[in-house]
């Protein structure tokens, strides 16, 4: 099972990176720090704003799909930044989270 975890952990880093030198190409986007950390910042807020929408608190309204769909963007651009640092995200939520179980 880990190693299964694993592997798609990492498939889903390949995915993300391409979608994200996709995305910089696309748009003109230099992908520097600044840019890394930011787009994290933006989709944080992006996924508090569809879960207040979602749950009534917010202006207008947010489904379920939409909420997904924001966690999504949010998970996608950690992986590329774990990955631009290096950082095997797997290996690193095992050491971190795993040490308590």
């Amino acid at each position: 099972m880990r190693q299964d975890c694993t592997a798609e952990l990492a498939a889903l880093t390949k995915l993300a990176r391409e979608f994200s030198e996709l995305y910089a190409e696309r748009f003109g986007i230099a992908r520097d720090p600044a840019w890394y950390l930011g787009k994290m910042s933006e989709e944080l807020g992006e996924v508090t704003v569809a879960y207040l929408k979602s749950v009534g608190q917010g202006r207008g309204t947010a489904s379920q799909r939409d909420l997904e769909g924001e966690v999504a963007d949010l998970l996608g651009f950690v992986l590329v930044f774990a990955d631009w640092q290096g950082i095997d995200a797997a290996a690193a939520l095992r050491r971190k989270w795993g040490a308590y179980l």
